[in-house]
């Protein structure tokens, strides 16, 4: 090391904010991502892998501003970035095994400058198809006479060693395949089961969440992907009996075009109507929302907001999601065409079952319903937040007491159950989280040939706090007032 005799100073990177965790809106986001730039991408294809920090998404998935073509980063960029919330599930789907997946890369011969061949093209797989050469037949052996590394803009370095099978080298001939992530369809997203093997693809996958991670999904979403029908039919069905036992919500994109969804929000109710998303588990999503430069679908800033609303208010859902600021600039159609409504126009849209966003000293989203309404009007699956209450409190009621399944069907237990419950949901209410609640244990509806077969029966009653969606006041000029200031009598 030189010897120094000096005063000096340097600079490190500006360090993201810690996310905030929250679970009771746990995202599970399925879609693509540019796995080759991680370590292993095989590892990292329809699996659930989590995230807790924009770091540990990137080491695992890989980062693209590239949104159209990998769309797991809008909510990664959404999640950890803009609102700076986690953890996050991601499941890609985006396989460099697959034929339909990849394509030959361009290649060709790439000069060396400063003892680096730079490769500008996107996706490239470094793997056993990757050739550098020195010439047409001289092959270089990586690790040896040449290390790679990619850049943050997706791009890779090739460095040249110094060896004697690369002096006086001023090009290379490279070879191989890249992504393509145009290649990945529907059916990809919605996946399978492989009946011989037992592989599960795409949204079967969320399966796996809870016994591999022990996590509840809270919203599952599919950016760029759920504006098609039978994608959005898959994901609304993964919401109710999960793994047999859990309950959850979809947030489904409404496609911001004239062709597949609505480029007016007039239009709206025809491009539900066609999507076929009408249930109390589904909210639904119009147009698109810009930051800057960036394009995300609605679906993934919607729901990186709600978590971290949730997050925000004690990790319970019972805050609705409407009238939060999205941390946005602009909301869009495809085209880019901007998308301003007003106070009457989004309402509207929200008496279809439509979340929506409009510019209010900033742009907020704007929407209470689930996409059930107006066809349904129960509170319980009328209203997002109610409706999330329900799921949630049924998550936590399974969670709380499975570890009593298969204990002696005693007095004992069903006194534990009702008095360690009702004190729970007495402290939800003195939290303000819920209106009310109580569970009792009915002798009547436990007849002794129900105890024999081995089956037990709680009642619970609960009221969730529903939006105040309206506020009115009515104002009347009062003359005698006015006298009164006056002096008169």
């Amino acid at each position: 090391m030189a010897y120094e005799h000096k005063i000096s100073t340097s600079e490190n990177p500006t360090q993201l904010v810690t996310p905030v965790e929250g679970y009771a809106a746990l995202q599970v986001v399925i879609g693509t991502a540019p796995v080759n730039l991680v370590e292993n991408p095989a590892a990292a294809v329809n699996k659930p892998v989590i995230a807790y920090s924009y770091a540990e998404a990137v080491k695992a998935l890989g980062y693209s501003d590239d949104y159209e073509k990998y769309t797991l980063c809008q909510s990664m960029d959404a999640s950890f970035r803009v609102f700076a919330i986690a953890p996050v599930i991601f499941i890609n789907v985006l396989d460099p095994s697959n034929a339909n997946h990849k394509t030959a890369m361009t290649g060709g011969t790439i000069p060396i400058v400063d003892g680096v061949a730079k490769v500008t093209e996107k996706g490239v797989l470094v793997d056993s198809s990757f050739t550098v050469k020195a010439d047409a037949d001289t092959a270089l052996t990586k690790n040896t006479d040449y290390v790679t590394s990619f850049n943050d803009d997706g791009s890779l370095d090739i460095t040249i060693l110094e060896t004697a099978a690369t002096t006086g080298l001023t090009s290379v001939i490279v070879a191989g395949n890249k992504l393509a992530p145009s290649g990945v369809t529907a059916n990809d997203i919605i996946g399978g089961v492989n009946a011989t093997t037992g592989e599960e693809k795409g949204l079967e996958v969320v399966r796996q969440i809870y016994p591999t991670l022990g996590l509840t999904p809270g919203l599952i979403l599919a950016p760029g992907w759920s504006h098609n029908a039978s994608v959005a039919a898959v994901i609304r069905s993964k919401c109710q009996e999960l793994n047999n036992l859990f309950t959850c919500e979809a947030v489904v994109d409404i496609a911001a075009n004239a062709s597949a969804g609505a480029a007016v929000y007039t239009a709206l109710l025809t491009a539900k109507t066609n999507l076929g998303v009408a249930d109390p588990h589904v909210i639904l999503c119009w147009p698109k929302v810009k930051l800057g430069d960036k394009t995300f679908f609605f679906s993934a800033v919607w729901a990186a907001m709600t978590a971290d609303c949730d997050a925000r208010h004690g990790d319970v859902p019972y805050k609705s999601p409407s009238n939060e600021i999205l941390n946005m600039t602009a909301a869009v159609l495809d085209d880019g065409t901007e998308v301003l409504l007003d106070n009457s126009q989004a309402a509207l849209v929200n008496s279809y079952g439509i979340v929506t966003a409009i510019n209010d000293q900033g742009w907020k989203s704007w929407g209470n319903n689930t996409s059930a309404f107006p066809g349904i009007t129960d509170p319980k699956d009328r209203w997002i937040a109610c409706r999330r209450m329900m799921s949630w409190y049924r998550n936590h009621f399974i969670l709380t007491y499975k570890s009593k399944v298969d204990d002696p069907g005693s007095y004992r237990l069903t006194e534990a159950v009702v008095d360690s419950e009702n004190i729970y949901l007495n402290s939800l209410a003195s939290a303000g989280y819920i209106a009310g609640g109580a569970i009792s244990f009915d002798e009547e509806a436990n007849p002794i040939t129900s105890i024999l077969n081995g089956k037990i029966h709680f009642d619970t009653k609960i009221a969730f706090w529903t939006p105040a969606e309206k506020i009115d006041n009515a104002i009347e000029f009062d003359p005698t007032l006015l006298q009164n200031a006056l002096g008169g009598e």
